[in-house]
């Protein structure tokens, strides 16, 4: 799959638009909607509207239709690079996190860059955390039982918010939750060379993004942009941290599940084996997928214990 990935990859045409470019990576032939398997529990959802600086985002909740006493919530942001990705993009896996964690899982729509750069997405993902927890009631949620996690740059901003919970004193986190996370916009870290190239995600795509979200390139050394360079990680909630094997962020999730451990987090860290970046929701087809997003939902279970 990885080799017809690459064999059949175009060169984005000169001066397309960032919303044209968004358009045609949501057409794409990887995307969640073919590739990703849909849980067999029916699930509800619903959209609300959540007011932050600036305007409101959406979020939208899911529960099992069957859910009538209080659930754990698990607040998720999407990937995307901090410019691409939606709510609606990634529908199937929320859907099968709601049937096989028993949470209420709710995904943020947080604004994205270049429109909206750092720390835009950061505080919307905060806000969407507050709201969650000051609207337990409505949502039928248990507050002191509530999660954050994300994919890639959602992993970024799960991981981020975590800090800023902390930092303001904010809701209680009973789990972080990083799947193959961005964790150092500096690109620091071996893997971003060792698999810069040919393996789905590239270091140039990587160059392209942070542009888009640092205002400044010296902003790719703040904690809140690469928690990796966090001077201080304790305190912080227990974390389970995926990363994938021939991933350029491999080393810097996994750099960071050792810092954390290193600081008395409880870290639980797996290594997908054979995996690139996003194939861990590739679960139509492949075992190895289906592993992984099996180990998120057991530390989102025992989490929630």
């Amino acid at each position: 799959m990885l080799a017809l990935s690459n064999r059949f990859e175009r060169p984005t045409p000169p001066g397309l638009s960032i919303q044209a470019r968004r358009q045609a990576d949501a057409r794409g032939p990887l995307q969640m909607r073919i590739v990703t398997a849909r849980g067999r529990i029916r699930v509800l959802t619903r959209d609300h509207h959540v007011p932050v600086d600036g305007g409101t985002i959406v979020v939208r909740s899911y529960r099992t239709a069957d859910a009538t006493r209080t659930r754990p919530a698990h607040v998720y942001l999407h990937g995307g690079s901090f410019w691409l990705g939606s709510v609606a993009d990634y529908d199937p896996i929320c859907r099968w996190y709601a049937g096989a964690t028993d949470a209420v899982i709710v995904s943020v729509d947080y604004r994205l860059a270049p429109e909206h750069p750092f720390p835009t997405g950061l505080e919307d993902a905060y806000a969407a955390l507050v709201w969650v927890v000051e609207h337990a009631v409505e949502l039928g949620i248990d507050p002191a039982r509530v999660s954050v996690g994300g994919f890639s740059a959602g992993g970024a901003l799960a991981a981020a918010v975590a800090i800023l919970a902390r930092d303001r004193g904010g809701p209680a986190v009973v789990l972080q939750a990083l799947e193959s996370p961005i964790l150092d916009l500096t690109l620091g870290e071996p893997s971003v060379t060792e698999f810069g190239i040919g393996y789905g995600l590239t270091r140039a795509s990587l160059v392209e993004a942070y542009g888009f979200y640092l205002p400044e390139p010296d902003q790719s050394r703040d904690p809140y942009a690469s928690p990796l360079l966090a001077p201080d990680v304790s305190g912080l909630p227990p974390a389970f941290v995926l990363t994938c094997e021939c991933d350029p962020l491999r080393d810097e999730g996994e750099a960071y599940a050792h810092r954390l451990s290193g600081a008395g987090v409880t870290t639980q860290l797996y290594r997908a084996p054979g995996l690139v970046h996003g194939s861990i929701y590739l679960t139509r087809f492949l075992p190895a997928a289906r592993r992984a997003v099996a180990q998120t939902v057991a530390a989102l279970r025992a989490a929630y214990a």
